[in-house]
C-alpha cells in the first residue's frame, strides 16, 4: 500500500532519476526500445527473440561496434566485444588472460570502493599484486598526482577505475604507464566524453550507466594483448574465444546490445557526438557543485575540488537526520535516487548522458531552498 501511495504521488511529477546503480535512458530509445519487443522496424520480428546465429543477430552486432568506433575513433587493432557478467566479472578475466608465468607481476591503483574490489579478485589469481597509490587512509576523497606512483616497467598491466561512482571521483586525464598496458574500469564514465583508446590496452564498462540497459558489458582490447594469454584458462572466460565468435561464443543478450544500438543511434544523431555530450555534462555538473560551493559548508562535497566527478556527485549535510529529510523531501517533488552508496551514505546525485539539464537545474533550486529552511 506504501509504495502504491508512493508512486500515485509521483505520477503527475515530472520524474528525475538521479540513482547511481541503474543509469538512465534517453526517452527516444525508449519508445523505439518499446516497438522492437512488437518488432523491429523492417524485420516483423521481436527483438526479445532475436537468434543469435542469425544474420540479424550479426546486423546488430557489427551496427553497434561500428557505431562505437565512430564514436571513438577505435581503430582495426582494437577488438570490440560485447561480453556479460558486469565489470564485477571483468575483475577476474583480466588476470586470469593478462597475468603470466613470465610475467605474473600487476599494478593497481585503489582510489575507491569499485577499484578496490578489482584488486581483490586480483589478489586472488596473481601472487604479485602491488597497490602503485591508495586512497584509503584519505577515506578516497580525491584522485593521484602522477608524481605519486611509480609505475613497475615489468608489470602485466596498470589498472586504474578513471571515475569512481560511489565517491564522486574522477581522473582529469589518464595515468601514463609508457609501455606497459594500461587497463581501465570505465563504467561510470563510458561515452559521456571522448577519450583516446589508443593511450589504453583494455577499456570496460557495464551498462546500467550511460550504455543503455543492464545485461551486457563492453571491452576493448588491444590485439597485441591477446597473444600470451595462458592456455589454461577457461574457454567462455578467455579473451580469444570471444573475438574468434565475434561476441557470439555463447548466446549474448541480444535485446540489451539491441538497446546500445539505439543509445549509439541518438549519441550521433541527436547528439552529435561525444564532445557535445561532455559539454552538456560538465553543464549539469556545474551547476551542483555551485550549489556546494555556495553552502557555506551546509553542503559538504565529499570529493576535492580537482578530482570532481562530472558524473556523480557526492555530499552530504550536517547530519543524517538532515539528509533523510532531503531525500524524502526531493522525492515529493520527482526527484528519485538521491541516496548514498551503502558505503558511504550521504548524498549521491548521478548524472548520467540522458539526464537533462533541467534535473541539474531542480535539483540546484531545491538544495538552496532546503538550505535556507534547514540552515
Amino acid at each position: 500500500m506504501l509504495i502504491t501511495q508512493t508512486t500515485n504521488n509521483l505520477n503527475s511529477l515530472q520524474l528525475y532519476n538521479f540513482a547511481g546503480g541503474v543509469g538512465l535512458l534517453p526517452e527516444s530509445v525508449i519508445r523505439e526500445a518499446q516497438q522492437a519487443v512488437l518488432n523491429i522496424p523492417d524485420c516483423q520480428i521481436s527483438a526479445l527473440v532475436v537468434n543469435h546465429r542469425s544474420q540479424l543477430c550479426r546486423d546488430i552486432l557489427d551496427e553497434t561496434e561500428q557505431n562505437l568506433r565512430t564514436l571513438l575513433s577505435i581503430p582495426e587493432n582494437y577488438h570490440v566485444l560485447f561480453l556479460q557478467g558486469g565489470a564485477s566479472l571483468q575483475f577476474a578475466m583480466m588476470p586470469m588472460n593478462l597475468c603470466t608465468k613470465k610475467n605474473n607481476a600487476v599494478d593497481y591503483m585503489t582510489t575507491g570502493y569499485w577499484s578496490n574490489k578489482a584488486v581483490k579478485e586480483a589478489e586472488i589469481l596473481s601472487k604479485n599484486v602491488n597497490i602503485i597509490w591508495s586512497g584509503k587512509d584519505q577515506h578516497f576523497t580525491r584522485m593521484p598526482n602522477a608524481s605519486e606512483y611509480q609505475i613497475n616497467p615489468d608489470a602485466a598491466y596498470v589498472h586504474y577505475c578513471s571515475c569512481e561512482t560511489v565517491e564522486g571521483l574522477q581522473f582529469t586525464g589518464y595515468p601514463d604507464t609508457g609501455k606497459v598496458p594500461l587497463l581501465c574500469d570505465m563504467s561510470s564514465e563510458f561515452l559521456t566524453k571522448p577519450f583516446d583508446i589508443n593511450n589504453y590496452g583494455l577499456v570496460y564498462a557495464h551498462a546500467q550507466k550511460n550504455i543503455g540497459a543492464a545485461g551486457v558489458t563492453i571491452v576493448i582490447i588491444r590485439d597485441d594483448l591477446l597473444q600470451d594469454i595462458p592456455h589454461d584458462v577457461p574457454e567462455i572466460l578467455d579473451y580469444r574465444s570471444h573475438v574468434k565468435m565475434g561476441s557470439i561464443y555463447n548466446t549474448p543478450p541480444i535485446f540489451a546490445i539491441y538497446i546500445v544500438l539505439l543509445v549509439t543511434r541518438w549519441l550521433l544523431n541527436d547528439m552529435g557526438g561525444l564532445h557535445n555530450m561532455n559539454v552538456q555534462n560538465q553543464a549539469k555538473a556545474a551547476l551542483l557543485y555551485q550549489a556546494i560551493d555556495d553552502s557555506e559548508d551546509f553542503y559538504h562535497g565529499h570529493a576535492h575540488k580537482n578530482s570532481r566527478s562530472i558524473i556523480n556527485v557526492v555530499f552530504s549535510l550536517p547530519s543524517s537526520d538532515l539528509e533523510k529529510q532531503f531525500i524524502k523531501e526531493a522525492e515529493t517533488l520527482g526527484m528519485i535516487g538521491l541516496d548514498g552508496h551503502r558505503s558511504l551514505g550521504g548524498i549521491r546525485a548521478s548524472l548520467y548522458n540522458p539526464m537533462p539539464i533541467e534535473g541539474s537545474l531542480k535539483l540546484q533550486k531545491f538544495m538552496q531552498d532546503f538550505q535556507i529552511r534547514n540552515q
